[in-house]
């Protein structure tokens, strides 16, 4: 089967994923998690979903980082790096600058405990050929709008990850005693 060549139904604006913000990024990878859980792809969408998790977590980062120290991005981006993956980027990077008290904010355990459970069932898949079921993707992807929606949600207050167009990165607005 021939692929057409047209592409008249994408914008003609559409910016290439590299230049997109972290907002834009998450909500691309979003729409694509919708449609391979549609096509019943459920171990891509698992892995997708994780992809989103991991955009959001970098928002996050990047927002309170740029908010509370005097690290330019290169430098931020370098400890993005260093913290390879969901669960480490969440506990050493973003819970201890966001949080006052970490270790006994429920939020924080929260996020830290969603984090792993969504990095567990992404490396399953990618690292030990794992297929999934359509019943455990609904299961990680409901847990992994939680989590984007809660850690989006402490920057931009009501931020849903189901919205169509992604919010303007803009100010902190906390919603629990940051440090």
């Amino acid at each position: 089967m021939r692929k057409s060549g047209s592409n008249a139904h994408r914008a003609a604006s559409k910016k290439p994923y590299n230049e997109r913000t972290d907002l834009e990024k998450l909500q691309s990878q979003w729409t694509k998690l919708s449609g391979l859980h549609g096509r019943d792809e459920p171990s891509a969408a698992i892995v997708r979903r994780a992809t989103a998790a991991e955009i959001a977590a970098n928002y996050a980062v990047r927002t309170e980082w740029a908010h509370k120290t005097q690290f330019d991005a290169a430098i931020v981006d370098q400890f993005l790096r260093w913290a390879n993956g969901l669960p480490l980027k969440v506990e050493r990077l973003f819970v201890p600058i966001y949080f006052a008290t970490p270790k006994t904010s429920p939020v924080a355990k929260a996020l830290i405990k969603s984090a792993e459970k969504i990095n567990a069932v992404r490396n399953a898949v990618v690292h030990q050929g794992s297929f999934s079921s359509t019943q455990e993707a609904e299961t990680v992807i409901t847990e992994a709008k939680a989590f984007i929606n809660m850690i989006v949600g402490l920057s931009i207050e009501g931020f849903d990850i189901d919205q169509k167009k992604p919010p303007a990165e803009g100010p902190i607005q906390a919603t629990e005693t940051p440090n």
